[in-house]
């Protein structure tokens, strides 16, 4: 019982296993620093902090991520994973700064003490305020800034009626 198959030994194949496992991790760290840096090349990425502080779970933390511009959204991709696609997409159509504020002792843990967390949520159809914040925001002075401009903005040509 000293061999698992003929001519190896159970040190050989926890070797091979160990070497097969450590490729594997290696191609997925590879890979994530790959979608980082083809997100940050295309242009209109930003790195910000999002939360959904409605929610519970992952979507009510603060998360890490990249925010890339859009003509008619902004796409949120998290800085931790893999998927190409972004994970949350606010829409620039009737998106409204509800708040302001630095962060608080609980969000500290969480964010730099140098950002700001905006308040974020949609109009009414009837063109009223939103009620709810659907989205926090997190982002240094340079960053918001830039979102602010992004979101009062429109593009030549475009038309935003429903």
């Amino acid at each position: 019982m000293d061999r698992l198959l003929p001519g190896t030994t159970w040190f050989d194949a926890t070797q091979w296993a160990f070497i097969a496992l450590l490729f594997v991790l290696v191609a997925v760290v590879l890979a994530a620093f790959m979608r980082r840096s083809v997100l940050k090349r295309r242009g209109g990425a930003v790195e910000c902090y999002l939360r959904a502080p409605e929610e519970r779970g992952r979507r009510g933390m603060w998360r890490i991520g990249f925010g890339r511009y859009g003509t008619e959204n902004l796409g949120w991709f998290p800085l931790f994973s893999l998927r190409p696609r972004p994970t949350a997409k606010l829409s620039r159509r009737g998106l409204v700064v509800v708040g302001r504020r630095s962060p608080d002792a609980a969000d500290l843990s969480y964010l730099p003490a140098d950002v700001t967390v905006l308040q974020v949520g949609w109009s009414s159809p009837g063109g009223g305020d939103p009620e709810d914040v659907s989205f926090e925001i997190a982002m240094n002075d340079s960053t918001l800034t830039g979102f602010l401009s992004w979101m009062e903005s429109m593009p030549p040509g475009s038309r935003w009626e429903a």
